[in-house]
């Protein structure tokens, strides 16, 4: 592997990045295209890198390997704009670095270009599965391997939970974009673990699922405000436990839940550490072992053993119960381990597809409406202009 580009690119990097002083000290990167030095960068989607969820779980797993002496350089670039993900990922590229972390479903496409552009960097492409992002009629890249997770596993334990523990029968979930479809499998996930414990229990449970979709991919997982009121909103109707799902987004609805004195899930990692205010009422959290996976495959590409080509699952379950463990009755805890037990074996099935079925949204992203909506107009527009010139 490597290297062609030289020290040019990597000090025009240093002034545009943030380098990884939360593990090392360091005061300069060193230059990334010499063959005995390890460089690993990280790309995330528009949320932040503190997001406590699936981004600053991926620089935590890069962390770890930097900590441990297995490579040599880390740095990120927090994504604002949509539009860089591929400017960003050619900044690592050209800098000669090794292996190229790309954090969430959005950078699908950007990720797969970048393994097609530059097959000598090993790309970790978190939550982008190859079945979505391989073109028709070509090959998954070597080098190129998705970090995907059952969402709809992780969101059907912490479903099944809640509706258990719920004493008014009425859940909520506050979710990012159902654009997406790891947050769709989440929300659909946990509406259908829900739908298991009323079987079990002959119950019936009300669950509100809202995703953010009235806001752009810029806006949705950076919104806690907007979280916050609409868990607001839910306790109001009388729910008394809320799963938020979505970055920033879903920690404001976990918070403003925990305010609220309801229960609170937590998603992609236990957030019972990363979300102290809501601690005393997280319930429990729907966690993707998104740090170990990771490092895993950071490992592997040191060890020449990278699983190019395909994708690699990571683990999915439910957090502990911390705090509120003795409020959790025997009978819910041995069925929580039963039902976690028939997920992983697969003898339990959400029957949640891998992404959400067209005919929800009439075949069409509520994205891609707006788009053409917008496009419609702007035609109109012209016509009208057009034709009062030639009058």
């Amino acid at each position: 592997m490597k290297k062609m580009f030289a020290v040019l690119a990597a000090l025009l990097l240093v002034a545009m990045l943030v380098p990884a002083r939360p593990v090392a000290a360091q005061d300069a990167a060193p230059d990334c295209t010499q063959p005995d030095i390890w460089c690993v960068g990280l790309v995330t989607d528009v949320g932040k890198i503190d997001d406590k969820s699936f981004n600053q779980s991926s620089w935590e797993g890069i962390q770890q390997a930097l900590s441990e002496g297995l490579i040599d350089w880390a740095q990120y670039i927090e994504t604002t704009d949509s539009k860089d993900y591929d400017k960003n990922i050619a900044t690592f590229a050209d800098a000669g670095y090794d292996i190229i972390v790309t954090s969430g479903f959005n950078l699908g496409t950007a990720s797969m270009l970048g393994a097609q552009t530059y097959p000598n960097v090993m790309f970790i492409a978190v939550d982008q599965s190859k079945w979505v992002f391989t073109p028709a009629d070509t090959e998954t890249p070597a080098n190129y391997v998705g970090l995907i997770f059952a969402e709809d596993k992780a969101g059907f334990l912490v479903g099944a939970l809640a509706a258990q523990m719920s004493a008014t029968h009425k859940i909520g979930a506050v979710c990012g974009t159902d654009d997406i479809p790891p947050v769709w499998k989440f929300g659909e996930g946990y509406k259908a673990g829900a739908a298991y414990a009323d079987s079990l229990y002959g119950t019936e449970t009300t669950v509100y699922v809202v995703y953010h979709n009235d806001v752009g991919i810029d806006k949705t997982f950076i919104d806690p405000e907007w979280g916050a009121a609409t868990a607001d909103s839910m306790i109001d109707k009388g729910a008394d436990v809320i799963f938020g799902a979505g970055g920033k987004t879903g920690n404001g609805a976990v918070e403003q839940a925990a305010a609220r004195g309801v229960y609170a899930i937590g998603v992609d990692v236990d957030q019972y550490y990363a979300l102290p205010d809501a601690a005393a009422q997280m319930l429990s959290s729907a966690f993707k072992d998104i740090k170990p996976g990771v490092y895993a495959l950071i490992v592997a590409t040191l060890e020449g053993s990278f699983p190019g080509g395909g994708d690699y699952e990571g683990p999915v379950g439910y957090a502990p119960f911390h705090d509120l463990e003795a409020e959790v009755p025997a009978e819910v805890v041995t069925n929580m381990e039963t039902v976690n037990a028939g997920i992983q074996d697969g003898s339990i099935l959400t029957n949640v597809p891998p992404t959400k079925p067209a005919a929800e949204t009439g075949g069409l992203s509520a994205t891609t409406i707006i788009i053409i909506v917008a496009v419609v107009v702007v035609l109109v527009v012209i016509v009208i202009l057009v034709s009062r010139k030639k009058k």
